[in-house]
């Protein structure tokens, strides 16, 4: 019997869960669907500001990685404790946790000591706010020159990174802050709360 996902190391967790590019599964859409009808079942309404599919599999016909990437936001005065419990009884782990610079919890569903399960997701958990990743979600499903420039860049990168998430991560950034930044100027800062 193999080691639980708690005991073990970052090196074991990379090699055991590598970087995989997928050509995108239209069945993400009805993935991404189902969790958030499930999370809207558990979570109480009052706590929920806004839920989207984010990242790569939210954009039709980029490669992405076979995991769909859920931002969940919430009111600030939400009793994260709470919250916290009520997604771990619901089946999601929680990978990370931070207060800074902003408050963002990820957590995790799909994954197992044997590996990856059939659907994988990453639950996004922050304060109501003017997040980058939906810019570029938007940028890249209105530009698909960009989107394909993107697609190429990942393919690049994974043959340096594949059990190296923080370095594959690391490596798009410069790609991803360029592209927010022009999204932010073409869609008029659209999801900033104070607008």
């Amino acid at each position: 019997m193999g080691k639980d996902l708690s005991e073990m190391t970052l090196e074991e967790l990379w090699e055991l869960f590598p970087i995989i590019l997928k050509e995108h599964n239209t069945d993400y859409k009805n993935w991404y669907e189902t969790e958030k009808q499930r999370l809207l079942n558990f979570i109480d309404k009052k706590m929920i500001i806004r839920i989207n599919h984010i990242g790569s599999s939210a954009v039709e016909g980029l490669i992405a990685k076979p995991t769909v990437d859920i931002l969940l936001e919430i009111d600030n005065e939400s009793n994260i404790e709470k919250l916290t419990d009520i997604l771990l009884h619901n089946g999601w782990l929680l990978m990370s946790s931070q207060k800074q610079p902003f408050f963002n919890m990820v957590f995790n569903k799909g994954y197992t000591k044997d590996g990856f399960a059939e659907k994988v997701y990453h639950l996004h958990v922050r304060y109501y706010g003017n997040w980058n990743e939906l810019y570029f979600r938007d940028y890249l499903m209105e530009h698909e020159e960009v989107a394909n420039e993107y697609g190429k860049l990942k393919l690049r990168l994974i043959e340096k990174y594949e059990h190296d998430r923080d370095g594959y991560t690391d490596a798009k950034s410069d790609f991803i802050l360029k592209y927010t930044k022009k999204a932010k100027e073409e869609y008029d800062d659209k999801y900033n709360p104070r607008k």
